[in-house]
């Protein structure tokens, strides 16, 4: 591995730790994560001559606090920063402050930059782009590519955010042990937005990275809270539905329904830690929605072809999760299963009452396009299917939706 690979994945590592703690010394993102970038300058000058530091982390952060500390003295007496070596050399303090990154204020410093990040003053797609900048590192033109906006728009979008933050006055205290679990919750909803951005996207698109830096961050929360069964939940979704990735689209760019799935291509190492996670997670009996839905997508992972998938189990499932997060989308879903255990007729059933509120969702009208086409019931199918065309989110949803109008209208011209 060369001098700049193991270089940026150190950096890569230490980020959300060690901004954390630069932003608990300076109450300030923007100083925080400047610190920090300075430190990795330092990084690039320096490890490649004097080797790799006993803990680059602490290098990083002791580092990172200086060069700030340095730069608000410059400002205020004119004085000069201190020489490379008086800074590059901390054998004597790395050690300490090693031991101190492994008590609560490593947790603590982690949890809070997520958690800011996640500010319920915030909208969802700012929280997203404030993490990928802050925790994650991406640079602004990668996350302007992903949202299909310019970067100055970008640039504008994470500054207003940062200024929300600041504005609302965010207690940088270590939180208790009440506020503590709040702030989970809120941290694990934003990482699941974040990988939905991602896994929502077609194959290729710039957004399809985010997916796996959701999945580097359910894994960072599990080193925090290795005993937390809804984090191990959400980090076994994540895996398990990611792994089916290289299958969801084929060599055109087109959707390509689970069921149709080439299961060889599905990611078997992604669907063993997945799968270990969620029993691990359901022997502390503590059930929770991630935990549901990871036992759902387990159930299709362990299925070796479509016919073994237990259907009647994953409704079972559905009907929980109904009742910890009754939503006409979990609804929705539950009915898919309902159709292949019991038929297309129960299904629809359960469906025709959510049109009102899901009126602009895609899958709806894709779900009842295909339960009526099943029924036999092929112009109300065509007018589900042009509905659903009319609210695809991407290209290959809208191609999907014709390919099934194309397969009504031959069926149409032979039996004519």
């Amino acid at each position: 591995m060369s001098d700049l690979a193991w270089i940026q994945g150190a950096m890569a590592s230490a980020r959300p730790q060690a901004i954390g703690a630069l932003l608990r010394y300076f109450r300030d993102l923007d100083t925080a994560e400047e610190a920090f970038q300075d430190a990795c300058l330092r990084a690039l000058k320096t490890w490649p001559a004097n080797g790799p530091p006993r803990d680059p982390t602490a290098w990083l952060i002791m580092v990172g606090r200086n060069a700030a500390l340095d730069g608000v003295r410059k400002r205020a007496r004119n004085t000069a920063l201190p020489p490379e070596e008086a800074i590059s050399d901390l054998a004597d303090v790395e050690a300490p402050m090693a031991e101190r990154l492994d008590g609560d204020h490593y947790r603590d410093d982690v949890l809070r930059l997520l958690f800011i990040c996640c500010h319920p003053d915030l909208p969802p797609t700012q929280q997203i782009a404030l993490a990928l900048r802050i925790v994650s590192g991406l640079s602004v033109k990668q996350i302007a590519r992903a949202f299909l906006v310019g970067e100055a728009a970008m640039e504008q979008r994470i500054t207003r955010a940062k200024a929300r933050i600041a504005r609302a006055d965010t207690p940088f205290e270590a939180p208790g042990p009440v506020e503590r679990s709040e702030r989970l919750a809120a941290v694990a909803a934003m990482i699941y937005l974040v990988f939905n951005e991602g896994y929502s996207a077609a194959g290729g698109e710039a957004r399809g990275q985010f997916s796996d830096e959701a999945i580097r961050l359910g894994r960072l929360l599990l080193r925090l809270f290795t005993n937390e069964p809804e984090i191990m939940g959400l980090t076994a979704l994540m895996l398990l539905q990611h792994a089916r990735t290289p299958a969801r689209f084929d060599a055109a760019g087109e959707v390509v329904l689970l069921d149709d799935q080439d299961r060889s291509l599905w990611n078997g190492k992604m669907i063993a830690e997945g799968l270990a996670l969620i029993d691990k997670a359901i022997r502390h009996r503590r059930r929770g929605p991630y935990q549901v839905q990871a036992a759902i997508a387990a159930l299709h992972a362990r299925a070796a072809t479509p016919a073994d998938t237990d259907w009647a189990q994953i409704d079972l499932l559905y009907a929980a999760l109904e009742v910890m997060q009754p939503s006409p989308v979990v609804t929705l879903n539950r009915a898919v299963a309902v159709s292949k255990a019991r038929g297309p007729a129960e299904a629809l059933a359960m469906i025709e009452p959510l049109e009102d509120r899901l009126a602009g969702y895609f899958h709806f009208y894709g779900v009842k396009g295909g339960l009526l086409m099943q029924l036999g019931r092929e112009a109300e199918a065509r007018t589900a299917f042009d509905q659903a065309i009319a609210r695809a989110n991407s290209a290959p949803e809208a191609a999907h939706i014709r390919m099934h109008l194309d397969r009504l209208m031959k069926d149409g011209e032979r039996s004519a």
